[in-house]
């Protein structure tokens, strides 16, 4: 086996391509382009080939030029000095003679980030505030007619049961994985969230009417509703009556109807499920 591997042998082997220096504004597509080199050397250095895909580098600073809308690289300019290979490699030929590389100008294009999520979370606890992705868009970089077609990323399902304490989750995007010539910022990102201990609260809230004529004198009944809604440990005592404004609107009295719809025109940020408990307002015209 030693003397066999010691002596020359000539074969012909297929390398893939490897670009390198290609100019930042352009995007070469992922065409399947290889060489056929034909090489000459001892038996040692062709198990090196066989164990590993061999690859060859292309200069797209050097080695290629341009040419309607393509990049050509030619036998002509290559290395047939044997400057990618060892010297006791000898280079007998290279096929095909011309490859060409076609490409597209880049478009560089930030698109947000969305969540796919199943969270669920222990009774009594939830999300003081909204879900924050860091980094919350990526950089989509490729050519403009593949480019132009993402309009946001989004994440792996996240799934999560029964939590109650601070969420810091690595996420993984899904990214299109048949375009090869797309590139982004981020293959993945992190989730937060603050989760913290919620009661329900109950506040009465004055009824205000809005919208009536000023030939119309109007007399309604309940005056106040009760608003319930969810809020965590930490804001409840921050909740007051004041934070909440309930309306009915006079223009949308329909027909002949004696209620009044009421409405929640303000609620603080920090409340969840905002519920008026009271569906109708009772009215009458007094002439």
């Amino acid at each position: 086996m030693f003397t066999k591997l010691s002596k020359e042998y000539t074969n012909t082997i297929v390398f893939n391509i490897e670009k390198v220096n290609v100019p930042q504004e352009d995007v070469i597509f992922d065409d399947s382009i290889a060489l056929n080199i034909t090489l000459k050397t001892h038996g040692f250095k062709w198990l090196a080939y066989y164990f590993s895909k061999p690859k060859i580098k292309i200069d797209f600073k050097k080695d290629v030029y341009k040419k309607d809308s393509v990049f050509i690289w030619s036998k002509s300019k290559a290395y047939i000095e044997n400057t990618q290979f060892d010297k006791q490699v000898e280079l007998l030929n290279i096929s095909p003679e011309v490859l060409t590389f076609r490409y597209s100008v880049n478009m560089v294009k930030k698109v947000p980030v969305t969540l796919n999520s199943n969270i669920k979370y222990s009774p009594g606890f939830d999300v003081s505030k909204p879900y924050v992705l860091k980094p919350d868009s990526v950089v989509v970089v490729g050519p403009k007619a593949l480019a132009s077609q993402v309009d946001f990323v989004e994440t792996e399902k996240i799934e999560l049961t029964n939590v109650r304490k601070n969420l810091s989750e690595t996420v993984k995007l899904k990214l299109p994985k048949k375009n090869k010539d797309l590139s982004f910022s981020n293959d993945k990102v992190v989730l937060k969230a603050i989760v913290e201990k919620f009661t329900e609260g109950t506040v009465k809230v004055p009824v205000t009417i809005i919208n009536v004529p000023n030939n119309i004198n109007l007399k309604y009944f309940p005056k106040e509703v009760n608003v319930s809604y969810y809020v965590s440990l930490s804001h409840f005592n921050s909740i007051s009556a004041k934070d909440f404004k309930v309306v009915c609107n006079y223009r949308k009295v329909v027909n002949n109807q004696s209620f009044l719809i009421p409405e929640l025109e303000k609620f603080p940020q920090t409340t969840k499920n905002v519920k008026i408990k009271q569906q109708h307002i009772e009215f009458i015209i007094i002439e």
